[in-house]
């Protein structure tokens, strides 16, 4: 597989494309656009990673193109030479991106070549070019809501919520039927209002508020290390004022956040989502009652699990616990089918929903949300590892490695993931008999790490065998 390429900044360029780019701006300046667009070029022969030159060539193609016609050719707005550049995408997407950019000069917002450009660049992990090349398209050609919806799902799959809400919102000026932009737009906003509200990174819930107008509120409700009595007091105290007006969202907001800390799942649980059907539809307070609802599952389950392990032959704690963990698998399947259907193009939410149906035992259901999944560079060796243990299980054992070599190809360092992934592909070889190919697997983890699982055992009864 090619190799990453690094997006860089101008102050990492190498000394001769740091002139060649001065030079370029100069040309722009001086409205001598032909040749600042060459000039950008031979700045990303040295330095395909620096985004401001294909900015810059872009631009220049833009300014070059005011008040002449533009040619269409035999094939709409393509040209015959840009419809041979995907075969060569996939087998040297870095010198197509270069090809590419000669084709941009003839026309800077075509869509086929911009979309082109997109892939390519995902390809080498150019995540800012990628983005780049369909922001061309939404400036220039922002009807094409095709490539916006997919420009969404890119900002989605880096975390970037604000920015996909915005292209979205766009999408529905161009589309005000176009459902899924709707939705998209809705969710996306929550979900950027809940990062700048940092719940996810919040380290208390003064963290969280204090950016907020509640802050001044619960102000003296958090304070830092109290004790376990001390706790109690407050929450006999906040309980007192409750019952006087338990419409108050802050005072219940404090209560929740008092069990939170007692480690209180289940009241902790109640009183956020109490607040969240006290507030305006507030979707952090909905996502924080969620969380508690999952920590309330798991302590239950953990503590089941500890009472059988500790008394096997207790049929009754087995049965519950069975019971509660199947019911506890449903609830996270429905749970993420429900935020896949609120947001269909989200490869995160799609992970998700496969990893329940995993766990479930779905396997044929999960594939297809997996296989979606894959698109997210950032979770993408994870889903592909997943990929591979979903067909193990399913007895289609060269699916399964060929999705682990996929993922083995996108790694470089011997990391966690990386033996994990080696770790797992060994299993597989070993199932289908392939003593050798296990063996390969096992020795590249043992090489690094001599103490990781069982690797050692495995690999020196090999030799002694």
């Amino acid at each position: 597989m090619t190799d990453d390429i690094t997006e860089v900044a101008e102050s990492e360029l190498v000394p001769n494309a740091k002139t060649l780019w001065l030079k370029a701006q100069s040309a722009y300046e001086m409205n001598n656009y032909t040749y600042a667009v060459s000039l950008c070029h031979a700045v990303l022969k040295e330095a395909p990673g620096f985004l401001g030159a294909r900015k810059l060539a872009r631009k220049s193609a833009a300014a070059d193109m005011v008040g002449k016609k533009k040619k269409k050719g035999l094939f709409g707005g393509s040209s015959l030479s840009l419809m041979k550049i995907p075969s060569t995408g996939k087998k040297d997407p870095e010198g197509a991106m270069m090809a590419l950019e000669k084709e941009l000069v003839k026309d800077p917002f075509d869509a086929q070549g911009n979309d082109l450009l997109f892939d390519c660049a995902l390809r080498l992990n150019m995540l800012d070019t990628a983005a780049f090349a369909l922001e061309t398209v939404r400036k220039g050609a922002p009807q094409n809501t095709k490539l916006l919806h997919k420009l969404a799902e890119h900002y989605l799959a880096r975390d970037m919520p604000q920015e996909a809400a915005d292209v979205y919102s766009d999408i529905v000026k161009q589309d005000s039927t176009d459902i899924h932009a709707v939705k998209g737009s809705k969710d996306a906003t929550a979900r950027a209002s809940m990062k700048k509200q940092k719940w996810e990174e919040a380290q208390s819930f003064r963290d969280v508020l204090k950016s907020g107008d509640d802050s001044a509120d619960v102000e003296s409700a958090n304070r830092a290390a109290m004790t376990a009595d001390q706790m109690e007091e407050k929450l006999a105290q906040l309980s007192a004022e409750y019952e006087k007006d338990n419409q108050n969202l802050a005072l219940v907001k404090q209560i929740g956040h008092l069990y939170e800390q007692m480690e209180s799942w289940p009241d902790a649980y109640s009183f956020y989502q109490y607040a969240f059907d006290l507030s305006d539809k507030d979707v952090a307070l909905q996502n924080k009652a969620a969380y508690m609802k999952d920590k309330a599952s798991e302590y239950e389950l953990s503590e089941l699990k500890s009472a059988a392990d500790a008394d096997p032959e207790n049929t009754e704690i087995r049965e519950r616990y069975e019971q509660v963990l199947q019911a506890r698998t449903s609830e996270q399947v429905a749970e993420a089918k429900t935020r896949v259907e609120r947001n269909p193009t989200d490869p995160q939410l799609r992970y998700e929903l496969g990893l329940a149906l995993y766990n479930a035992g779905e396997l044929s259901d999960a594939i297809p949300h997996l296989q979606q999944a894959t698109r997210n560079p950032h979770i993408r060796t994870r889903v592909l590892l997943l990929l591979g243990r979903t067909f193990r299980k399913k007895n289609m054992h060269d699916l399964a490695i060929k999705q682990l070599s996929d993922a083995l190809a996108d790694l470089h360092g011997m990391d966690g993931t990386k033996k994990e992934v080696l770790y797992e592909k060994g299993l597989i070889h070993q199932d289908v008999g392939d003593s050798g190919a296990a063996l390969d697997s096992f020795k590249q983890i043992y090489e690094v790490d001599y103490g990781y699982r069982d690797v050692a055992k495995r690999v020196e009864e090999s030799y002694s065998n």
